[in-house]
């Protein structure tokens, strides 16, 4: 795995999941040594079922454990300090987290009871947990959902856990978006394993999951977070901790970007190249996408092709841009982000970098 791909995995046997892309990624070349203190941080911003749509799922952090031990690593800690109004010990029993501590031995750390030392991060002095400052190396297990003031939350956002209380409420005094992404120049993640199963897109605290039944794996946190602003159908200016993050880390030029763009150009190309073969052939796939065109539909290959209007059914479709929804005129039937859909293959076109879907209804 470069440090420029993020990986992909889709199913509902989480665990597995998360051991099978761990493997993919070849995870455990990239901790120095078998004696690193490893940290995994999962959400637990509060008290609620992961089903919910803001909570890490355990069974994730299990899949993390169980790889790591199998590969000889049991330096291992989970770490995480819900937000200021509720208490992580409440959060971490309701998820499970500690039958997970229990079942392998792996220590819970509650960062709210932690103590702390301030530190320069790029300019801004901000105040950091010192557990989270033992770790030689560190997996992010964050939510992929949306947030009420900085629109996404994910991988960057989520260091906020290994940070005091006090340090949180100075978060949001100072506006969220600097301090996360000052965070970021002193709290290095190594890893980070994206729990998109079934994030809230509207609100960190969840309430209105939406289902997606996806794990990612990435290494760079800006260029995660960016991917996820693509997925959620936001800019990456729209929020702005992105680009602070980017530039105060300099690890973006503009050589990389076209190298990026270029990459991305000839998967395009190779996955519309594969489906010319495919054409009339069925598939179950998830709407990952609705615009005032159509939807767009992933498949479980990661093959992501277009329903236009007049593929997808016999009504005209009105698109709702608030809730990214179409609504049939006369059915009155919804297609929204998350739905299960049938499709064939219709058209499928490399030169355009174009795939092509019709729904089966």
């Amino acid at each position: 795995m470069e440090n420029t791909e993020i990986l992909a995995i889709y199913g509902t046997d989480y665990k597995e999941m998360t051991k099978k892309i761990l493997k993919e990624s070849h995870l455990a070349e990239r901790i120095p040594s078998k004696e690193c203190r490893v940290g995994m941080k999962p959400n637990l911003v509060s008290p609620s079922e992961p089903s919910w749509g803001a909570t890490t799922h355990p069974e994730i952090v299990a899949g993390i454990i169980e790889y790591l031990q199998e590969h000889d690593f049991r330096n291992l800690v989970i770490l995480e300090g819900s937000w200021v109004g509720d208490k992580t010990a409440e959060a971490a029993k309701l998820c499970g987290y500690y039958d997970i501590a229990e079942k392998y031995q792996v220590p819970f750390l509650d960062l709210q009871k932690d103590t702390y030392e301030t530190y320069d991060c790029a300019g801004l002095d901000l105040k950091i947990c010192d557990e989270a400052i033992k770790l030689d190396f560190l997996i992010n297990v964050p939510v992929m959902k949306g947030h009420c003031q900085t629109k996404i939350t994910c991988a960057l956002k989520n260091m906020k856990g290994l940070i005091p209380n006090t340090e949180k409420r100075h978060f949001h005094a100072m506006g969220l978006h600097k301090p996360i992404a000052h965070l970021s120049t002193r709290l290095r993640q190594d890893f980070i394993v994206v729990d998109n199963i079934c994030g809230d897109w509207d609100f960190e605290d969840g309430g209105n999951p939406v289902v997606m039944n996806r794990i990612m794996a990435a290494t760079d946190p800006v260029l995660c977070d960016a991917f996820v602003c693509h997925l959620m159908g936001y800019e990456t200016e729209e929020v702005s901790y992105i680009k602070i993050a980017e530039d105060d880390a300099k690890k973006s030029s503009d050589r990389e970007k076209i190298a990026t763009q270029v990459e991305r150009d000839s998967i395009d190309i190779k996955k519309a190249e594969y489906m010319s073969n495919k054409i009339g052939e069925e598939y179950e796939g998830i709407i990952s996408g609705v615009t005032q065109f159509g939807v767009f539909v992933e498949l479980e290959n990661t093959v992501e092709g277009l329903i236009r209007f007049e593929n997808l059914g016999d009504e005209y479709y009105e698109y709702d841009p608030d809730h990214k929804i179409l609504i049939g005129e006369r059915s009155k039937e919804t297609f929204k982000i998350g739905d299960k859909i049938n499709i064939e293959v219709i058209d499928a076109n490399k030169q355009e970098k174009r795939i092509s879907f019709k729904r089966i209804i």
